[in-house]
Formats: structure tokens, sequence, C-alpha cells
């Protein structure tokens, strides 16, 4: 019996590689992405055959009810569903002053709402076969603040809260729900928002947007390698059971993570300013 596995946004970054990675693990993966003309991309990722004949390419926007709707007309086909994988997202960045309520409400569109219409379309399989798992692509920003990501930090934020809810939810039914916590990796979320960052002229943050680039510039040969994170995608897809809500990955975010929740506020705010600022 095939194993199905839903994978949101599998166009780029981290649902490409988490795509391919299931493929590969044995997994029949239905792969959605907003823009079909993307779809290449994974052809060109895998060579072999027998691994793209596990993957189907469908076309999904998270923020529009009418393909959200045949979205779950086709899946009615899919049985049994085991694996939801909340992937798709994007980083909408600007400093919280100039940044339209408009473009929050883009941000939550598509990193909250977007993964609770999904969530809840795929849940009547999983509390039926008393069976699945879901997994969010949350980030270590659903715990920690940063300066010019307000509206992408709040996202991740309120998804966290959702995903929490949820786990105690249908833990009667034998669905489990996690949250993957990436730190920073070699995806073009981080880049590709702050460098979307418009400011007026005479904008007071012009030069903490400086910095901010200046700040991301430096770091990013660093960054990690994204299938770092599809691996740990399959490795959870294969447990029995999920014992933890987070599971955090990446260079030093598990440390960052745990002096977040023992400083004092006064200390962890002026690490974070400092490191980001240091170098500017």
């Amino acid at each position: 019996m095939k194993k199905y596995a839903i994978v949101t946004g599998a166009s780029s970054g981290f649902g490409l590689h988490i795509t391919t990675e299931l493929a590969k693990a044995g997994f029949t993966v239905v792969a959605t992405m907003r823009n079909l003309s993307k779809q290449q991309k994974i052809h060109e990722v895998i060579q072999d055959p027998l691994i793209l004949e596990r993957i189907r390419i469908i076309e999904l926007d998270v923020t529009n009810s009418l393909s959200i709707q045949e979205f779950q007309d086709f899946i009615q086909s899919l049985s049994p569903i085991e694996l939801l994988i909340n992937n798709a997202g994007f980083a909408q960045a600007g400093f919280a002053e100039e940044l339209s309520i408009d473009a929050y409400r883009q941000q939550f569109e598509t990193n909250l709402f977007g993964v609770m219409a999904i969530t809840q379309v795929i849940l009547p399989h999983m509390r039926t076969n008393r069976k699945g798992t879901i997994l969010m692509m949350s980030s270590i920003s659903g715990q920690i603040g940063f300066p010019g990501l307000s509206a992408y930090v709040a996202s991740k934020q309120a998804l966290e809260g959702y995903a929490e809810s949820l786990r105690l939810e249908l833990a009667p039914y034998n669905v489990q729900v996690a949250l993957i916590e990436p730190g920073s990796y070699q995806t073009n979320i981080w880049s590709s928002g702050l460098a979307n960052i418009r400011t007026h002229e005479h904008s007071p943050y012009q030069r903490t947007l400086a910095m901010l680039k200046q700040h991301v510039k430096k770091a990013s040969p660093a960054y990690g390698d994204p299938k770092e994170v599809a691996h740990l995608v399959v490795k959870l897809a294969r447990e029995e059971r999920l014992t933890r809500l987070r599971y955090p990955i990446g260079k030093g975010v598990r440390l960052t993570v745990f002096m977040k929740h023992i400083l004092p506020w006064s200390i962890w705010q002026k690490l974070i300013l400092k490191n980001i600022f240091k170098s500017s």
C-alpha cells in the first residue's frame, strides 16, 4: 500500500529538498506549489525515474479558497495520508512603523491561515484512520524576535501556538503534531526578505537596514545545508511516537533558544543587538 505525504511549497527551499528525500524514502509525495512553472526544479534534482514516479505535482495556492477546494477534491482518492508537511511560507520584511497592515495580513494569510486551511482539509483523513503526522515548518523566529522581520516573527509565533493546541486536541486520535524550527540555512527566505525592505528617503531606519543587510551578508556563508532539515523530516516521519513538540535544528539553535529562556531580558537584548550591529 502506498504511503502518501503532502508537502506544501514544494518548488524551492526546504520544500524541494523535503519532497525529494521523502520520495527516496519510499513515500508517494503530493508536491504542491503555487506556480507550476517551477516544477522543473524537481526534475533537475532527481534523475532517477523510479523516484520521480513517486512524486505527483499539484497546483495549490494555500491562500486561495477555490484552489484549496480543488485540492480537497483531488485528495479524496488518496488513502492513507500518513504525513502532512506544512511548509509553504515566505518572509515579509520591513520595519514595524513603516510596514502596512495589509503586508502583515498577507504574511499571516500564507504562514498561518494557509496552514490552518490545509490542515483542516487533511485532518478528517488522519482522524478517521487514527494515524498520521503533521509537521509544521516553523523557524527559530517562532521563539526569538529579530528586527526588520516583525511580520514573519509574529506569524511563526502564532503558528507555534496553533500547533501546540492542535497537538493536544489530536492526541486522543493518535495524530501527531510537531514543529520544526530551523535556524539559518541556505535558502532564500532570509536574504530575499531583507532585500525587499523598502524605506523612504528620509526613513529613520536607513542605517539600521544597512546594518541588518551587512550582518546577513557576513553570516550567510556559514548557513547550513537545507538537506539537513529534509533528513530530519524523514526521520520524524518514520517515528512511531514524537515525544517532543519542538525540534530545533541548525548551528547554535539549541543554545540560542536555551539562553533566550534563562537570561534576563535586559541581558538578552544587549547580546542580540551587539551580535547584529557589532560589525557596522
